[in-house]
């Protein structure tokens, strides 16, 4: 059964949501993350990190697929939430994939460029 995590986050031009179902943690994201939504996506991924150490969720797949663009600033939230789950002991750390999509030049880059920094732990399917 599927429930919700934690508050999203519902900007004008950009939304984040989460469910969870078993040992898994699903977070669906839509719009534009810029400027306007980077501290309210800092303050979800920390929450988001925090359910997910507290659920001992296995994984946590961020489908981006309509999500039309991230600036740099709210990719930066990204690179830290996951040196968090990096930072975590081995028996709590979490999987976080990325579901792209294939027809966004600029996700197939930015993901890649963020898998390859914890590669054990982030993979991008598209």
């Amino acid at each position: 059964m599927s429930a919700s995590l934690l508050p999203g986050v519902d900007d004008l031009d950009f939304t984040a949501r989460t469910t969870v179902d078993g040992p898994s943690v699903r977070v669906v994201m839509t719009g534009t993350a810029d400027l306007n939504t980077q501290k309210q996506l800092e303050a979800f991924l920390a929450g988001l990190h925090t359910c997910a150490i507290e659920r001992l969720a296995t994984t946590v797949v961020v489908d981006v697929r309509g999500l039309e663009f991230m600036n740099s600033s709210c990719l930066k939230r990204l690179v830290k939430w996951i040196f968090m789950a990096e930072a975590e002991l081995a028996e709590r750390r979490y999987r976080i994939v990325f579901v792209a999509n294939p027809k966004a030049p600029w996700q197939r880059r930015s993901l890649h460029a963020l898998s390859s920094m914890a590669p054990e732990l982030v993979t991008v399917q598209e």
